[in-house]
């Protein structure tokens, strides 16, 4: 489910400040992400979120890195509330993310599933369009 800015932030206040890390954008920069991610889910006593939560994180630096041309891109893991967080990808490019179907007719291909694991993880996503760039991000809840 793709979702934007305005219906997806609840009205009250995160109960912990944002995990943030600027970064590359090169592949390398997928390990410090999931240690980023992986260092605030332990500290919000939401670890059984992290495996999920690292695998988003990890297919959209992979997009960042692979559609922008952006030198940096910013990842960060916001705790919504005591069930729910937020990883996204912040870079510089205005091209908005776009999922591809799921094509049986190639299923060795390499690529193009990002988006697709994306949305079958994430409880929803989306895309914030910003003057500068676009930030990419998911939500990831605990049962």
């Amino acid at each position: 489910m793709v979702s934007t800015a305005s219906d997806r932030h609840p009205t009250q206040p995160h109960l912990e400040p944002a995990y943030t890390e600027t970064l590359p954008c090169t592949p390398e920069s997928a390990p410090t992400a999931r240690r980023l991610i992986r260092q605030a889910l332990g500290a919000w006593a939401l670890d059984a979120l992290a495996d999920d939560a690292c695998l988003i994180a990890n297919e959209m630096v992979a997009n960042a890195c692979r559609h922008t041309r952006s030198p940096l891109i910013r990842v960060s893991v916001t705790r919504l509330d005591g069930t729910r967080v937020e990883i996204a990808v912040t870079d510089r490019s205005r091209a908005l993310p776009v999922r591809k179907p799921a094509s049986p007719a190639s299923p060795d291909a390499l690529g193009g599933r990002g988006l697709v694991l994306v949305e079958a993880i994430a409880a929803r996503w989306g895309a914030d369009p910003k003057r500068w760039g676009k930030r990419v991000w998911a939500e990831v809840r605990a049962a």
